[in-house]
């Protein structure tokens, strides 16, 4: 039986947010844990998925994929309920979603049955917040976009080393990070606050479904490069072609990989707070 783990408490509120809903357009106009920036009445799944197809594509063009992702295999660490997914399944060969939360899977399912290729897609239940139950060296390419932040840093760690196992020789990694800004003075203890705040009768239910106090309570982690590629070199994991890529005009500490400093790259899309491990498994 998987570990019952504190800090998926809110995961599992969310998933039951979701299955309260009749419907996914339902999910996404009222629960906070699903957001794009937009809200309202008239958001509808068609709205939300139509976010995630542009990213998709400006994503698999900056990271030069563009020629190659038809017919490889790839994997999703944090589907959600699939708003980047959908695209994904049009794009790559074969596609693996996971999730800490199941039933945030059962709508992505649902995501992908709707605009999507059911073909060659299948769901993988993270259920103790940090082991992906894939084989070794599986999948061509393994992605992570506004997810790593989302949980307790050991846990981004964790799954940052899984995402090495699980990706074949040759294939390609690009797994998205949170890093410190100004304005983490507030958010960081502001969001401990909040997670607090779950745990409690009536008050934690409300709080775990609104959307401002989701979006606080997200603040789980902030990882510095140094920390992320030290856990890299301990896997033994050959790697080449690695890179970081930052916002434009912000870049992060210089960083090492196996005595030698690690390229860095502004990548245009990148947010002022985030950050890129971009490599290829040698």
């Amino acid at each position: 039986m998987a570990e019952r783990r504190r800090q998926l408490t809110p995961w599992r509120a969310a998933g039951t947010r979701a299955e309260a809903r009749e419907s996914a357009d339902d999910v996404v106009r009222e629960t906070g844990w699903v957001f794009n920036n937009l809200t309202g009445e008239a958001l509808n799944l068609e709205n939300f998925v139509e976010t995630g197809d542009a990213e998709v594509d400006v994503y698999i063009d900056r990271f030069g994929w563009s020629s190659a992702a038809l017919g490889l295999s790839m994997l999703e660490i944090g589907s959600g309920i699939g708003r980047m997914t959908a695209a994904f399944t049009r794009k790559f060969g074969s596609v693996t979603a996971t999730d800490v939360d199941a039933a945030f899977l059962e709508r992505c399912r649902e995501t992908v049955a709707r605009f999507g290729r059911v073909n060659s897609f299948r769901t993988v239940h993270i259920a103790d917040g940090n082991s992906i139950n894939v084989p070794d060296q599986s999948v061509d390419v393994v992605f992570s976009y506004i997810t790593l932040q989302h949980c307790r840093s050991s846990d981004a760690v964790r799954l940052t080393r899984e995402a090495l196992r699980i990706v074949k020789p040759g294939g390609w990694v690009a797994l998205n990070y949170r890093t410190w800004v100004p304005e983490d003075a507030l958010l960081v203890p502001a969001g401990a606050v909040v997670r607090s705040l779950w745990h409690l009768p009536v008050a934690g239910d409300r709080l775990s479904r609104w959307r401002w106090s989701t979006r606080l309570g997200w603040q789980a982690n902030r990882l510095d490069p140094r920390r992320v590629f030290a856990a890299v070199e301990a896997t033994k994991i050959d790697l080449s072609e690695v890179a970081v890529l930052h916002h434009p005009g912000r870049p992060q500490k210089p960083v090492e990989y196996r005595g030698e400093t690690v390229a860095q790259r502004d990548l245009d899309v990148a947010n002022k707070s985030h950050w890129w491990l971009l490599a290829r498994r040698g």
